[in-house]
């Protein structure tokens, strides 16, 4: 099957909001408890179906679906978009990544749909520990960022699909559609530009620094091996999460070790991406 290329047009569903406390919600669980009080609900209309449909590209529905966003809001628009269309079945709606993959751990879905920015970890964060989890499910990032960026990095850590906040609600349902048939769909990506290497604009010393990082020095110790400050130390840390997109010591750590153990997927220098071609079938994951 092609992994199709297509762009996104300028219609805004919504603006992702600050998170809203609370645990993950079992959908299915509530459309059965709707549906045995006799409430007219679309979950409940959801849980009522009983037989397949399959499509022209032979992806089987109803296709189980999982949505993690940190807006109120857009998860309600979601359940209404998801409840609205008998191809997808929507069995869990959480408010933050950390959330998302302690139930990816639990239940099984095969698509989710997920924010860019989510609150705790971050959609890149999600998508790397996803990658090392056999059957995974596939992800769709639905995000309103204006990080030019996002679309290609979704890409290169395995997403399946990415769509704009500001384009139609029924782009992401074809979106998801396609993706269930086995395509990759993202606004176009130049390739070319993907990053090749964490480690690619880091300077010597951060280079030495991060090393050291990976075998456990702490502060004091840096500041003794490299003849400095504790507060250089610091200066010249922060300067190294700033580069390699890292809120802390343990991702720094953790990202050191993907890449010394060859975890990382980075980008030829002919412009294609290890995980993927420039178009073609997404590879199965380990």
């Amino acid at each position: 099957m092609q992994w199709s290329m297509a762009s996104t047009s300028s219609t805004r569903l919504g603006d992702e909001r600050p998170r809203a406390i609370g645990r993950p919600v079992p959908i299915r669980a509530a459309a059965m408890q709707a549906a045995a009080e006799g409430a007219p609900s679309a979950l409940r209309h959801k849980a009522e179906r009983s037989s397949d449909d399959r499509d022209e590209n032979g992806a089987t529905f109803p296709i189980d679906v999982a949505i993690a966003d940190k807006s109120p809001l857009i998860l309600a628009g979601l359940e209404a978009l998801l409840a609205d269309d008998r191809r997808f079945n929507l069995v869990l709606k959480v408010t933050d990544g950390e959330e998302f993959l302690d139930a990816a751990k639990l239940q099984r879905f095969q698509i989710a749909i997920i924010g860019w920015q989510l609150p705790t970890l971050h959609a890149r964060e999600v998508l790397r520990a996803l990658s090392r989890q056999p059957s995974a499910p596939k992800i769709v990032v639905y995000s309103g960022t204006n990080d030019p960026a996002a679309p290609a990095e979704t890409l290169q850590l395995g997403g399946a699909g990415f769509v704009s906040k500001r384009a139609p609600p029924e782009r992401l349902l074809d979106v998801l559609a396609s993706v269930a048939a086995g395509d990759m769909v993202f606004p176009f990506v130049d390739i070319r530009k993907m990053r090749a290497d964490p480690l690619e604009n880091l300077t010597l010393r951060e280079r030495s620094l991060l090393s050291a990082l990976g075998s456990g020095h702490t502060n004091n110790q840096l500041a003794k091996d490299f003849g400095v400050s504790i507060n250089t130390i610091k200066f010249h840390l922060r300067n190294l999460f700033e580069k390699l997109e890292v809120r802390n010591r343990a991702q720094a750590i953790a990202l050191f070790l993907e890449m010394k153990h060859g975890s990382w997927t980075a980008a030829t220098p002919g412009g294609r991406a290890e995980s993927a071609g420039a178009r073609g079938k997404k590879p199965p994951r380990d």
